[in-house]
């Protein structure tokens, strides 16, 4: 399991949202080492604060506007 990111994430997250955002990413990589198919299922219908998943699948080719999207990030 990867965790892709916008390459000027900061610029994208509001000042006041910064540290929960940033803890909660920390925390995804850390349970992603400790129980994958765990994480995979809790964000495969996540509503965490202010994210919210719009769409699952194992094939970005299969969504080519997430696709494009993330072809920009970085990884975490």
């Amino acid at each position: 399991m990867s965790f892709l990111v916008h390459p000027d994430l900061r610029a994208v997250v509001t000042e006041n949202d910064w540290a929960y955002i940033e803890s909660l990413l920390q925390d995804l990589v850390k349970r992603a080492k400790q129980h994958p198919a765990d994480l995979f299922k809790q964000l495969s219908s996540l509503g965490v604060g202010p994210l919210v998943t719009h769409e699952v699948g194992i094939d970005l080719k299969d969504h080519r506007t997430l696709q494009e999207l993330s072809s920009r990030f970085v990884q975490l």
